[in-house]
């Protein structure tokens, strides 16, 4: 399975990237798709999730900045993410999980986003 994630780059605040997210190798579907962040010296974060059936949820942090989207004819997922600021700085990673008993999730290599004040 690999996930290859794209978009990332450096960017002043206010404005904005598209980050993109193609899965291939799955066997099975994919049930949810997200975008997690990892700052520097910081966990971890859940950014955005979309389901299957296109609910969305939104970090309180990015709620009404960034939006999540999927294409699920191309195993794609994306993120909008506009009017960026200095704290949007991390790495970026998408995730998704597979349909199945197991719900496995898998990870990709992470995109850099810098965003310069």
């Amino acid at each position: 399975v690999q996930l290859q994630a794209s978009g990332g780059g450096l960017v002043t605040a206010g404005g904005s990237l598209r980050l993109s997210c193609a899965v291939s190798g799955l066997i099975r579907s994919i049930n949810a798709m997200g975008w997690y962040r990892q700052a520097p010296g910081k966990q971890r974060e859940l950014v955005a999730a979309i389901t299957s059936g296109g609910n969305t949820n939104y970090a309180d942090s990015v709620k009404g900045r960034f939006t999540i989207s999927r294409d699920n004819a191309k195993n794609t997922v994306y993120l909008q993410m506009n009017s960026l600021k200095p704290a949007d700085t991390a790495v970026y990673y998408c995730n998704v999980e597979e349909v199945g008993p197991l719900a496995l999730h898998y990870w990709g290599q992470g995109t850099l986003v810098t965003v310069s004040s």
